[in-house]
């Protein structure tokens, strides 16, 4: 489920709300209780929950390993390991 982004604008309080696609927009303002409620445009926000979402579900190939990694092409002593080079 999406978090949708709410302004009032008659108090102007900013209110974060976690809902269906398919419900409603939200109208009356928690705090000041009027009919004010103005849906904001903003980035996506959703939550992955339940069972079943795993870090390794959305990533495909192989993960780099640093430390086996061959020297940088700018090295040119080939001794790179340890953050720099010698």
């Amino acid at each position: 489920m999406p978090i949708y982004e709410y302004q009032c604008k008659a108090c102007g309080h900013e209110h974060e709300a976690l809902q269906k696609l398919s419900a409603e927009p939200l109208k009356d303002c928690p705090v000041c209780e009027k009919s004010e409620l103005v849906k904001k445009i903003s980035a996506a926000g959703f939550r992955l929950k339940g069972s079943g979402w795993y870090e390794t579900d959305f990533k495909s190939g192989t993960k780099k390993n640093v430390a086996t990694d061959s020297a940088p092409s700018s090295c040119s002593s080939g001794n790179c390991s340890g953050g720099g080079c010698q």
